[in-house]
């Protein structure tokens, strides 16, 4: 019988970060041991926050550190992960910071199960057989229609078949100017390849902003308009989704199913995003593929930072045939990139399928670790409750 014997986090980061919509400047990983096997995830998270709700001292008993839930615990079968995840949820559901933290454990977990069962993640869900996913490069936008017109042939020149560009200036600046940016995005990339155009949240749930843009999506054929509002701003959502032939994305700040199913439900969404750093790991991630498959909605993953973390977004709906969308970013720091020396890399269709090795496939490199690694000490009273273990 394993149980859960150490959680180590490894708080990574860039030598520079800057106020820009690139969440791959830093790290939280997650290191789960129980017996002779560990598995790795990764928290999409600000990290030191993070770290301080596995180690926080008692508040109440709805609002309990995380480790008490975890350590010590049964991990021979998806059923156990899947009675730890519950045990966190109702022991720490007062603490906020819980589903990040719960996301980075919860898929150590399902890797290291994969690694004790010598099984990819995808089958121990219940999947005989995984589907391959266009991979969409994911870039922000450029701060000019030239730079992101060549952002747009550079993605269609390396083979992708669709592109996303989102962040940036667009939507910050008058709806004339956003149009020239989806224009020239929809120039560099081709009459041929799908575009797809992420808002960040810009408009909050102003209706009237979002309408202003939506000529211009049209004209440029765009497959869908991503987060223009807040995940919870439900009528916002609802409205935009009857005025537009444009199909409407959302989901990857949910941190609950509950939400995600809520914006499938009443939201109007074509397509649910779901970042499994953040919604509660794999386990949760999967809750919600299912449940979008049943409503007839595209799941779709969310990620931006690691190839580690792109392999845990794919697990939950490798098996969705007709589900055939896959985030891959393609401006991460180098950070990023270079955390696992095997990556996850497009075929000659600019397709990615998951990895069919054990657990999520992907080790990162512990030379990697020591070179961003920030040490990291938490003390309460004078006392240490949390220290990086280097080793």
């Amino acid at each position: 019988m394993m149980k859960i014997e150490t959680v180590d986090f490894f708080y990574l980061r860039m030598p520079v970060v800057k106020a820009i919509g690139d969440g791959s400047q830093d790290a939280l990983l997650v290191r789960v041991r129980a017996g002779s096997h560990e598995g790795w995830g990764e928290c999409e998270a600000a990290p030191l926050p993070t770290i301080a709700a596995w180690c926080c001292p008692l508040s109440h008993s709805a609002c309990q550190p995380v480790s008490v839930s975890v350590l010590g615990a049964r991990c021979d079968s998806p059923g156990d992960l899947r009675r730890i995840h519950e045990t966190v949820k109702a022991q720490s559901m007062d603490l906020l910071q819980t589903d990040h933290l719960l996301s980075g454990i919860d898929m150590a977990l399902w890797d290291l199960l994969g690694q004790a069962k010598e099984e990819p993640v995808y089958r121990l869900l219940g999947d005989r057989k995984s589907f391959p996913k266009t991979a969409y490069a994911s870039v922000l936008f450029g701060d000019t229609p030239e730079l992101t017109r060549a952002k747009a042939r550079q993605a269609r020149e390396q083979g992708f078949r669709a592109a996303k560009f989102g962040w940036g200036v667009y939507g910050q600046q008058t709806p004339e100017a956003d149009a020239d940016q989806v224009t020239a995005a929809r120039e560099g990339l081709g009459p041929d390849r799908l575009l797809l155009i992420d808002a960040g949240t810009v408009w909050k749930d102003r209706l009237s902003q979002a309408e202003l843009r939506l000529p211009a999506l049209e004209a440029n054929q765009v497959h869908w308009l991503e987060e223009p509002f807040v995940s919870g701003a439900l009528c916002a959502y609802h409205s935009l989704a009857q005025r537009t032939k444009v199909r409407l994305a959302g989901g990857e700040g949910c941190h609950n199913v509950h939400q995600a199913q809520h914006m499938i439900d009443y939201g109007g969404i074509g397509f649910v995003q779901i970042d499994a750093g953040r919604i509660g790991g794999i386990t949760a991630a999967k809750a919600v593929a299912d449940y979008a498959a049943a409503r007839g909605c595209q799941y779709v993953n969310h990620t931006f930072t690691t190839h580690l973390a792109l392999s845990a977004s794919l697990q939950p709906y490798a098996g969705l045939e007709d589900h055939a969308l896959s985030e891959y970013p393609l401006e991460a720091s180098p950070l990023a990139t270079t955390l696992t020396p095997t990556r996850i890399l497009p075929d000659d269709q600019g397709r990615i399928t998951v990895p069919e090795a054990p657990g999520l496939g992907l080790r990162p490199d512990p030379a990697v670790i020591r070179q961003y690694l920030v040490p990291t000490e938490i003390k309460v009273n004078g006392e240490p409750i949390f220290s990086t273990d280097p080793h």
